[in-house]
């Protein structure tokens, strides 16, 4: 930069028209996520003054330096720049901006028909740069008044300015130059290669040429890498996929399983969707990578897209949507809602292309976000009906489509916990009972929907009634001859309001199952609650008391356990065995055990260790009872 003469008086200061020291606390610890977002505000007010240049001059060469070295950040435009009156309004006051206009009405008309151009809208300025520095120097022309002379404005971090103008030879052309030093303790903001690191990030989509020198020797290399990727034009598709993928792991650190153009030219929207490899939990709410107008303003844009989409990353870049004050993230209006919904349109779109024409591209993509889909077709039965095919269930005849169990199974049932399932299934797939596991995300409220897109089908939740109809019954005569053995049991189960029932079924390894239901669910909490209300609310419960079927501990014939229990003679022992019988149930049922279910398994296996002892220490009435049991 030419060095102003000495001859040159130095002017009287003057204080800046806020409270510097509380403004740069203000950005630093409240507004600004990070002092790094100076160098935004030095690339916006530099493509802003470009732009307001270009706006009265389209003919005008215009351009954009940067250079970092020693402790100095220094940027260079040739963008519209300011006379000695507007660097006093201008640079020194909050909400002021030198894109408002300069008192000349044709200019002043041409540069409010490109206000919808500019990048800052706030007026903060270059004081949102004493974040980093300890002084700031601008030299800068007006291109509005060729006759005007070159201005210094010098500030420094105390909150005092200084204005005065410089010989012409300061800076022939219109333009300005702007000169940071760093402040003690903000050295490492101003390193080269971190000045160009956050010029590449912030930059590389801007409208201009920027470059940048490092002062090594080496000439400036370009910080702007135009046009976005997804707007090149490639020679085949499969190049397009493979310099789209190179641009995920780039930004994202993750080569994509596909990718989704974003496209939205009424809104104003451009950019690209990568579908992550790896499964992610939908309560994770993804960050998006926003540019405003070419300037990144955020890579955390957890708002732009619908929150089913959580297994895409995007980036994209906007001329419609509304920054926030801080210029960190997206403003969430009406207008970001209908781009919300219209993306999330897209990203269905693709899907259905998929379904469509590429099911071994689409049959990937599920196996790994599976659950994403299942989120979407919760609200969009047209997208259920077409995920049909694909969407994987976990069901007793295997994991597999809605559509491939549908056409084995009419009247569809399902449990709404895993461990209900896990306990059912093995029964039901051998006796043909159709059940799905409904106990995963999503699987209860698809299932809901599915009579609406496919109404043939018939779809119930599991109850006890259900499984033991499909059951086997036992001979007459052999349940008679058992009668007494079933009376003992269900003596023994009432306290848990536990019915039994005996049934032949497979696997026979299997000696009981415990069934209950929501009813039955509801009726003993009700029992429980009744217990222990007081007279009023207990007479309240119980006149709330239904006939709802109670849970069933159904006893499998076909198992020898069960048939040499109910041969015993020992009503007491008897009793025992079938309270063992009943924890092992439950427990195989990975229920929450209640208290009372807590002191029953207790009380059995300090029954059966007695009976154990009792029978090592009387060995022949342990002999008399083997033979009663013959």
């Amino acid at each position: 930069m030419t060095s102003t003469p000495m001859s040159t008086p130095m002017p009287a200061p003057h204080s800046f028209q806020v409270d510097l020291r509380g403004l740069v606390d203000l950005l630093s610890h409240h507004l600004y996520s990070s002092p790094r977002v100076y160098v935004r505000e030095l690339l916006q007010n530099a493509v802003d003054a470009v732009t307001a240049r270009r706006a009265i001059d389209p003919e005008a060469q215009v351009g954009i330096r940067l250079s970092a070295s020693g402790g100095r950040v220094t940027i260079e435009d040739s963008g519209i720049g300011l006379t000695a009156a507007e660097a006093h309004s201008f640079l020194a006051t909050i909400g002021r901006s030198s894109k408002r206009g300069g008192g000349d009405e044709l200019h002043d008309q041409a540069l409010e028909a490109t206000r919808r151009e500019f990048l800052g809208q706030f007026g903060i300025g270059l004081l949102a740069c004493f974040v980093v520095a300890r002084q700031i120097r601008v030299v800068t022309r007006s291109a509005r008044d060729p006759r005007a002379a070159p201005v210094e404005w010098l500030a420094t971090d105390d909150g005092s300015y200084t204005v005065r103008e410089l010989p012409h030879a300061a800076r022939p052309e219109p333009g300005t130059t702007v000169v940071l030093e760093a402040r003690p303790g903000a050295a490492e903001w101003t390193v080269p290669a971190k000045v160009e690191e956050l010029a590449r990030d912030y930059g590389s989509l801007l409208p201009y040429d920027i470059t940048f020198d490092d002062g090594e020797g080496g000439g400036p290399r370009p910080v702007t890498d135009r046009p976005a990727v997804w707007e090149r034009a490639f020679p085949t598709p499969a190049a397009r996929r493979v310099a789209l993928a190179g641009h995920c792991a780039e930004l994202f650190g993750f080569t994509p399983l596909d990718s989704i153009d974003l496209d939205l030219p009424v809104a104003g929207v451009r950019g690209v969707a990568y579908v992550l490899p790896d499964p992610t939990s939908p309560a994770h709410r993804a960050g998006h990578r926003v540019h405003l107008k070419g300037m990144l303003l955020t890579q955390r844009a957890d708002n732009l897209l619908p929150d089913w989409a959580f297994f895409v990353r995007a980036v994209i870049d906007t001329d419609t949507l509304r920054p926030t004050a801080s210029r960190e993230n997206l403003y969430d209006d009406e207008t970001l809602a209908a781009v919300r919904e219209a993306l999330g349109a897209r990203i269905r779109g693709w899907l259905a292309e998929l379904a469509a024409s590429d099911p071994d591209r689409l049959a990937a993509f599920l196996r790994v976000h599976h659950l994403g889909v299942k989120s979407m077709a919760r609200h969009d039965s047209e997208l259920l009906g077409l995920m049909l095919p694909w969407l994987p269930f976990e069901t007793s005849a295997g994991s597999m489509s809605l559509q491939e169990f549908a056409a084995a199974h009419t009247d569809i049932h399902f449990t709404r916990t895993v461990e209900e399932f896990r306990q059912i299934a093995p029964i039901a797939s051998a006796h043909g009972l159709g059940v799905i596991n409904a106990g995963y995300t999503y699987d209860a409220d698809l299932l809901a929907l599915l009579p609406s897109v496919r109404p043939e089908l018939k779809v119930t939740e599991l109850d006890a009634g259900a499984v033991t109809e499909r059951l086997d019954p036992v001979p007459t005569a052999a349940e008679l001859a058992l009668a007494p053995f079933l009376a003992t049991a269900r003596t023994r189960l009432e306290a848990q309001s536990c019915d039994v029932v005996l049934r032949a079924f497979q696997p026979v390894t299997v000696p009981a199952l415990y069934l209950d239901d929501r009813q039955a669910r509801q009726e003993r909490d009700r029992t429980a609650a009744m217990e222990s209300a007081d007279s009023l609310w207990s007479g309240i419960l119980g006149a709330l008391r239904g006939s709802a079927p109670r849970a069933r501990l159904v006893l499998n014939h076909n198992n020898p356990l069960i048939r040499r229990i109910s041969g015993l003679q020992d009503e007491a022992l008897t009793g025992t065995a079938v309270e063992s019988l009943y924890g092992q149930a439950l427990l195989m049922s990975q229920r929450p055990l209640r208290q009372a279910d807590s002191a029953l398994l207790n009380r059995a296996f300090l029954g059966l260790l007695e009976w154990a002892m009792h029978s090592t220490a009387h060995p022949t009435d342990a002999h008399d009872g083997k033979e009663d049991q013959k």
